[in-house]
Order: structure tokens, then sequence, then C-alpha cells
């Protein structure tokens, strides 16, 4: 009977159970996703902040806890804190670097003035360009005009992005300090939401697991980098270089960039003593020194100190940087490592997205015969 026969479950050429439109819909998601990160970048970039400040907090939140401070008074010790040591920074580096961004075009101009100087090294090609202009000019031409464009323009942009600079900053200091006074609230919800026991264990390790990392983490870059800009700065200020204290400073915060930090930070130290010597050789080796002190951490200290609990893809590290710079600019590099810490300790707890964790992982994380499983995630073993 044509009742009895059985009727094709899929057609020919189709996966069962795969849904065609999962790849197209998930394309528009991921699109849709990265223009929203674009566009609410402003709210965004203090709320990851704070949020990441909340799980860094929380170890010494419980430790002023076990002692009797209850949790919105060590909120207000740690935001108050922050904001002391915000505004003392701030104090004290305005003057250096409003000079400095006012100088800016003028540091331009002496340097290719002092390429192409008689002697510089680009003194040939100088000549080459004069000598093609006045083959290319004719006589009776009129003169181009040159609009010069004030040097304070640079610093009145500066001082154009203060003000929003300075509501994220607070906005942010109020976001971390309403989390830390909650306490455990958040954490206490998340297990409530989860159904089953194994699914609440899982969620607490991952939690544990991710307050342990990005504290171990951030607590030993801020120290290392607090102590390289420290060196650095003794290291300028024996080559003489104009202020060099300065410099320190801009390498402790550029060392929390990646990759790019210490190449900025070099070549910036090179142009000032360029500028300042006006001698090829002592700016290279200004900016030998520079870098090669922190090539000196990036590559001894910070693996001997943190190397063993982080354990990523220096590729995928690369890769994070770069795409929270495009969407985020200079404070996107800042939150790139920490957030990549965070989905690669998820992607550890979750047995779903375990092969992407995997892939996040170093090339020490992988084992022989793990091909096409998903290990169990050994999440007390991190940081």
């Amino acid at each position: 009977m044509s009742g009895d026969r059985e009727l094709p479950s899929a057609r020919p050429g189709v996966r069962k159970g795969r849904n065609p439109l999962l790849v197209p819909v998930t394309g528009i998601f991921v699109l849709l996703l990265v223009h929203a990160l674009i566009f609410a970048s402003e709210f965004l970039i203090p709320v990851t902040t704070a949020v990441l400040g909340y799980f860094i907090l929380n170890a010494p939140r419980r430790a002023l806890a076990r002692v009797g401070i209850p949790s919105p008074v060590a909120a207000g010790i740690f935001t108050a804190l922050i904001g002391v040591v915000l505004t003392l920074g701030a104090m004290a580096l305005s003057d250096p670097i409003s000079q400095f961004v006012t100088d800016i075009p003028d540091l331009i101009d002496s340097f290719f003035a002092t390429l192409s100087a008689p002697g510089g090294p680009f003194e040939a090609f100088n000549r080459a360009a004069q000598a093609t202009d006045q083959v290319m000019g004719e006589p009776g031409e009129a003169p181009v005009r040159v609009q010069v464009v004030s040097n304070s323009s640079i610093a009145a942009s500066v001082a154009s992005v203060a003000p929003g600079l300075l509501g994220q900053v607070v906005f942010a200091l109020c976001l971390l300090f309403f989390l830390v006074a909650s306490g455990d609230l958040f954490i206490q919800k998340a297990l409530q939401v989860a159904d089953r026991f194994e699914d609440k264990k899982t969620t607490l390790m991952m939690v544990r697991t991710i307050e342990a990392r990005l504290g171990n983490y951030l607590g030993a870059i801020t120290l290392i980098n607090i102590v390289l800009g420290l060196v650095i700065g003794a290291a300028m200020w024996m080559w003489d270089l104009p202020s060099p204290w300065l410099v320190g400073c801009m390498a402790t915060v550029l060392n929390f960039v990646p990759f790019v930090g210490a190449v900025i930070g070099a070549l910036v130290a090179g142009v000032i003593a360029f500028v300042a010597f006006a001698d090829t050789w002592t700016a290279l080796a200004v900016l030998a020194t520079y870098y090669a002190l922190t090539a000196i951490e990036g590559q001894l200290v910070t693996p001997a100190l943190v190397g063993q609990r982080l354990r990523l893809n220096v590729t995928m590290v690369f890769l994070s940087v770069a795409f929270f710079a495009w969407i985020w600019s200079v404070m996107g590099m800042v939150v790139a490592v920490p957030l990549l810490i965070v989905v690669k300790v998820v992607c550890d707890a979750v047995p779903r997205y375990n092969k992407l964790g995997i892939f996040l992982g170093d090339a020490t994380g992988f084992q022989p015969g793990e091909r096409g499983t998903s290990p169990r995630p050994q999440v007390a073993e991190i940081g």
C-alpha cells in the first residue's frame, strides 16, 4: 500500500538536521554585532572596563569581608584609591603631555629638516627633489599658496576629546562601585539561573577561574610595567634624553598594549633623541636601548612570571589586539587580552565550546590523541 511507504526525511545532498539558513543568519548576526560594538563604543568601553575591574577586585573584597569590612565600604575604598591615582597622575602629567602634544608639529618638522640637512641621510633625496622642482617649474608661474596650520589645533582637538573621556572614566568608576558593593549578588543570580547542579558547579568554577586569571595576569603585568618604566626612564636619563621620566611613564602605559606598544614607544624615543642630538647613530642607539629593554621584559621576565598561567595562542592574541584596536581604538588594545582570557576560560568550562578553547590555547595545551574529542575542562588548574 502507498501508506506503508517510508517518506524521505530530507532532500538528497542536505545533511539531516542541518538548517540551510544557519550559516547566512550567523554571518548577518556577526556583522550586526561588530557594527553594534563600534556604534556603542562610548558606552561599552567603560562598561567592559568596570566589569573586568569587578572580577579583579572580587578577591580583595572577600579578603576585606573576612576581617569585617562590608562590601560597600570596600567598594568605596577601591574606587577612591583608583580615583586618587588617576587624578594625581593626570595632574602630574597634564602639563608635560600638553606641551608635548603642542610641540608635535615642530618636532616632526625638526625631524624631517634634520634628515634633509647637509650631511643628513636624506640630503641626496632633497637635492634631487630641488632639481626636479627647478626643471618642472616654468618662468612666471604664480607661487603656490601654503596654508600653515596652527600648532594649537592639535591641542584644541585633544581638549575637545577630554570631556568625553572624563565622562567615561567617571561612569566606569561609578559602575565599578555598584558592582563591587553588590558583593556576590551577580554570581548568585548566575547560579540561580543554572538548572542542574553540575551547571551550577561549572558556573561557579568558571567565575572563580576568571577572577584568578585576570587578577594574576593584570597584577603581575602592572608590577612588571612599573618596573620597566623605571628602568627605561633611568636608561633615557643616562642617554641625557629630555624629560626621561616622561618617557618612562609612556613606557609603562604603552607596555599594556601587546606587540604595538613597544614599537611605538621605541620610535617616539628615537625621534626625540634624533631631534635633541641631531645624530642618526645616537637616535638609533636610544631606539635600540628602549626596544631591547622591552624585548628582555617580553621574552624573559613576563613568560617567567605569567607565561605558564596565560597559555594563549600568540596569533590569536595579535588578532584580538588588532580587532579591538579597530573597533575601540587605544582602549580596545588595552582590554583585548583580558577579554581573550575571559573567552578562553568560558570555552574551557563549557563542553560545547571546548574545541574553540583548544584553538585559543598555545601549543602546550594540545595532547596527542585528542583529535576530534572534547577533553574535560580543567578549570581548577588555571591561574
